[in-house]
């Protein structure tokens, strides 16, 4: 475990907007979650990062049909589940897949186009148990929308472990110090998360050009000495001359922190896809009902 040297202490990036989580739904009837960023949100404040949805811990009885999202598409774009308890299964049409299980993550890049399940494993299916995961969408330049799909299955044993003050740091994305985390990306981007050892602050920095987000996870945070940051709640940070992060927690509270370089070109949803005009997403339509994204065996 390192810690990286913060060499200039400048005034901490401020809060600029908080968000609150909306009310719980279920995506499938595996993962009940609330969304925190949707794809309609303001890109100026949360580009690359599209979507961010929490699903809180829930227990969940032994069971004969598993439970999930089953077969979707998506094109466009990049899915990313981080597990924090319970066992996820994926299988996708370019032939990724695999088990991801407490502190794991999968990160599926759908680009043009890709047909996928994520389902609760078999064994956790089985046994029951606690269930806890975030899910991400982060968008793609319109350069790479169009590219090949890929899947990266990435374990917990893998994260460089960092400890920012009183919190301890898994680098998931990017570059912290001079450690660097495992997940490729395709544009510059920071993905770590939290947890407080014992009541104190944290300090990070990332280039003043990021956004920043960060989302409480468990218990309470404070950004930058502004208003206390409640479980589900999300702080978006202001950009300006600094590039510093300073957050404290009680001990045992967890956040995760997204940065990235913004893409500054148009955002078109329309559910499963995401491009940069309305005949794109006309065409991915198209794509998937004529059976070209593929389909699950």
């Amino acid at each position: 475990m390192t810690t990286p040297a913060i060499t200039h202490l400048p005034p901490p990036r401020s809060v600029e907007r908080v968000l609150s989580a909306s009310s719980e739904h279920w995506v499938g009837d595996g993962f009940r979650v609330k969304s925190v960023i949707s794809p309609s949100g303001d890109p100026r404040v949360q580009s690359p990062f599209l979507l961010l949805d929490h699903a809180a811990v829930r227990r969940f009885e032994p069971a004969a049909q598993r439970r999930g999202v089953g077969e979707h598409p998506h094109r466009g774009f990049e899915t990313v589940t981080l597990a924090y308890r319970g066992e996820i299964e994926h299988r996708d049409s370019a032939g990724g897949g695999g088990l991801i299980g407490p502190g794991d993550v999968q990160w599926m890049t759908a680009a043009n186009g890709v047909v996928h399940e994520e389902m609760h494993s078999r064994n956790f299916t089985a046994q029951g148990g606690d269930m806890e995961m975030v899910q991400l969408w982060v968008n793609l330049p319109a350069k790479h929308k169009r590219t090949k799909p890929g899947y990266q299955a990435l374990l917990d044993k893998d994260f460089p472990r960092l400890q920012l003050g009183a919190a301890k740091a898994r680098l998931i994305a990017g570059n912290l110090g001079k450690e660097k985390g495992p997940a490729f990306t395709h544009t510059p981007m920071t993905v770590l998360d939290l947890t407080f050892g014992e009541t104190g602050e944290a300090e990070l920095e990332l280039p003043k050009s990021f956004t920043a987000l960060l989302f409480t996870l468990e218990g309470e945070l404070s950004v930058a000495g502004q208003a206390a940051l409640a479980e589900g709640k999300l702080a978006a940070l202001a950009r300006g001359d600094s590039s510093l992060l300073r957050l404290r927690g009680a001990r045992g509270s967890r956040a995760l922190i997204l940065g990235g370089e913004p893409i500054h070109e148009p955002v078109v949803q329309y559910g499963p896809f995401v491009m940069n005009t309305e005949a794109e997403i006309g065409e991915a339509i198209r794509d998937y009902q004529s059976g070209k994204m593929g389909h699950l065996g």
